[in-house]
């Protein structure tokens, strides 16, 4: 479990493939990283699988997390959002993020103001129903406030604000209009969906 709050950013050194998977090599600068934990890259929940006492560590990706997500677009010398998983001591500062992406969304906007940036998304009709004014989301794996919501024929437009000290401490920074982002959905808004179905259908 995550709490969205970016601790770093890393640098992806080497990618492989593997029979259908694909391996990332990535420098980061963590100290300390243990085989089998748990990190949010880019908001996707991966394993290391090796680490050494440089920082750099492995994530093998899956078939199905390649398909369900970006990351096989990743090369080297992309830079990406890292957090280590919460404790049970931690703050929780964000909202909770289990690091399982929903779906993606494309960058439509991007506009400076004030010394923040407003971006606007557009989210397929999926990803939009989970979507509420002020509520939370997870933008590659990043904790955020949605601040507009509108609805149109095709999906849902979210508008954020990102404020100085995310934008400069996360890979929001090298996003340009019509990259894709991951997207994970407040889990809560989908339990309740289910509860309220199952509830209906009886």
């Amino acid at each position: 479990m995550f709490s969205g709050i970016i601790d770093r950013l890393g640098e992806v050194k080497a990618v492989r493939d593997d029979d259908g998977a694909r391996v990332f090599e990535i420098a980061t600068t963590y100290a300390d990283l243990a085989l089998g934990e748990s990190v949010a890259v880019n908001g996707v929940c991966l394993t290391v699988v090796t680490f050494d006492a440089a920082g750099l560590a492995e994530f093998y990706v899956s078939p199905e997390s390649l398909a369900r997500t970006s990351l096989g677009a990743l090369q080297t010398g992309d830079r990406v959002n890292l957090e280590r998983a919460v404790a049970l001591e931690t703050k929780l500062s964000g909202h909770l993020v289990q690091g399982h992406v929903d779906g993606i969304a494309t960058l439509a906007s991007i506009e400076e103001q004030a010394g923040a940036h407003l971006i606007e998304l557009e989210l397929s009709k999926t990803l939009g129903r989970y979507c509420v004014e002020k509520g939370s989301i997870s933008l590659d794996g990043i904790s955020l406030t949605i601040n507009t919501l509108i609805d149109h024929a095709e999906g849902t437009r979210i508008g954020l604000t990102i404020i100085p000290h995310t934008w400069t401490h996360t890979n929001l920074q090298t996003r340009q209009v019509g990259d894709q982002i991951h997207v994970e959905n407040d889990v809560i808004a989908k339990y309740v969906e289910r509860l309220c179905h199952g509830y209906n259908a009886q």
